[in-house]
């Protein structure tokens, strides 16, 4: 039923939640042999990253691309969509922009995670979401002309003040008016945020344009408490048909927590699982 995709980072990076780091090459074959489907590549600034070689790598493995990760422009460089600074704000929705070209080779989404960033000390809580919701217009307005799609994540309280529930990043989507922006669900944020994990998936709908999965530690689906078979179950009477991808602490180190991710989740019992 879904195809399963694990978290990559393509340039150096801090976010601990970036599962695999480093040899970019390895990674890849690493992934490919466990037998996941596709990876979720974390670019920070894709002008640094030289297009072709990077398709022609993920090809030889034999796998997709089914999201591209912003969040480390904020993290590497405090790019935000809500920065009180104008130049900075401008900087990172044009960061969005310069990741079109390959999500659209690739039919990849474009994650909008921290790089909505933070309510900064000075500024209300109404014009940080003024600026957000502009960047999103233009943001959306500039991928659609290639067919891409962006999925905004709802993210804890304890990282964002801004779209922490699924609740609240529908009524973005409807500010926004676009219909190529949509959600992207983590199951580790909604662990925090929502009443009920599945009743908010049901309530998202056809508005989920990806999936992540993390268990309640943010380790690997299987090491925590969360029901991932009653949590996917919910996902796919949705419709979905999107993948479903790792981002989750690489602990205790990568290669065993992609490894026990990919066997957890493919013995699911959930219909052709």
């Amino acid at each position: 039923m879904f195809r399963y995709a694990i978290v990559v980072s393509v340039q150096p990076a801090r976010f601990e939640a970036a599962t695999f780091k480093g040899d970019l090459e390895a990674n890849l074959a690493e992934i490919a042999a466990l037998g996941y489907d596709g990876v979720e590549l974390a670019i920070r600034d894709p002008r640094q990253v030289d297009d072709e070689a990077l398709v022609q790598m993920v090809d030889k493995y034999g796998l997709a691309v089914p999201a591209i990760g912003t969040g480390q422009a904020w993290g590497e460089e405090g790019l935000s969509f809500t920065d009180p600074d104008p130049d900075v704000r401008r900087a990172a929705v044009e960061r969005v922009k310069q990741h079109v070209p390959l999500a659209a080779r690739w039919d990849a989404v474009i994650i909008i995670g921290l790089l909505r960033g933070v309510v900064r000390p000075g500024v209300s809580h109404e014009q940080a979401m003024s600026w957000l919701i502009a960047a999103l217009k233009e943001c959306a307005t500039a991928a659609a002309t290639a067919g891409v799609r962006l999925a905004l994540e709802p993210i804890n309280r304890y990282e964002t003040s801004l779209i922490n529930t699924v609740e609240e990043g529908l009524t973005l989507i409807e500010a926004v008016g676009a219909d190529n922006l949509g959600l992207l669900l983590d199951t580790f944020h909604m662990n925090i945020e929502e009443p009920s994990i599945e009743g908010s998936i049901r309530k998202a709908g056809k508005r989920i344009f990806h999936f992540h999965v993390a268990d309640s530690n943010r380790w690997y689906p299987g090491a925590g408490h969360l029901d991932f078979a009653s949590i996917l179950s919910a996902l796919a009477a949705t419709g979905y048909q999107g993948f479903v991808s790792g981002e989750f602490l690489p602990r205790p180190d990568a290669s065993t927590a992609a490894r026990e991710a990919i066997r957890f989740l493919r013995r699911l019992p959930l219909p052709h699982n």
